[in-house]
């Protein structure tokens, strides 16, 4: 698990991270490979959520991209040659961007 930094420590840098990790050259059928590298994600105590597309995660810039690295090796340590998206949006001072953005635009939408 990724230690969580300090609400109160000035060098967080809250990142919200889309990522999109899985072996090329294997097939229709990736699920069973994308689980792997999904499964790294949820045991990091990261807020993250899964959708068709990606993964979404969020903490400090350090613990995202730590994450994405040992998700990344989950598979290309096994040999399989590893594609990987990555979008980060990084805002110092904040924090819940996940769910915040989210009830933001439902707010607007009502």
């Amino acid at each position: 698990m990724v230690q969580a930094q300090n609400s109160q420590d000035s060098a967080y840098l809250n990142t919200v991270a889309s990522v999109t990790i899985a072996p090329i050259g294997l097939g229709e059928e990736l699920s069973t490979y994308v689980a792997q590298a999904i499964k790294v994600i949820r045991d990091s105590g990261l807020s993250n959520e899964t959708n068709a597309m990606s993964t979404v995660i969020e903490g400090d810039l350090s613990e995202v991209m730590q994450i994405v690295e040992k998700a990344t090796r989950a598979l290309a340590e096994q040999g399989y040659r590893t594609e990987v998206s990555l979008k980060l949006d990084i805002r110092q001072g904040k924090r819940s961007q996940i769910h915040q953005k989210v009830e933001l635009i439902d707010k607007i939408l009502q």
